[in-house]
């Protein structure tokens, strides 16, 4: 009697292990898509600071062609003719 009693409490103690018991297949699986999802964030981290650098350059490059721009527009009067100045020997043979 004591062996039936002691295999019913074995049999007892199995079956709510089995389900109380964690599932290992899906344990694993979560496990896999967690991975998955940090892979995939690292990856968008990665893209969006390739992105803000390339920005940056843009916006660099956009301020140096700015400068120059406005270093040209700035030397142009000084390199043009003057508008209506007369000829410096307008007068020189005048009697």
């Amino acid at each position: 009697m004591k062996k039936i009693i002691a295999l019913s409490a074995v049999l007892v103690m199995g079956a709510l292990g089995m389900a109380c018991g964690d599932n290992g297949a899906a344990n694993a699986n979560a496990k896999v898509a967690n991975a998955l999802n940090s892979a995939a964030n690292a990856a968008n981290a990665a893209a969006n600071a390739a992105a803000n650098a390339a920005n940056q350059a843009q916006t660099a490059a956009n301020t140096v062609s700015n400068a120059v721009s406005n270093a040209a527009n700035a030397m142009h009067p000084a390199n043009a003719p003057a508008a209506n100045a007369p000829a410096a020997n307008a007068n020189a043979n005048h009697k």
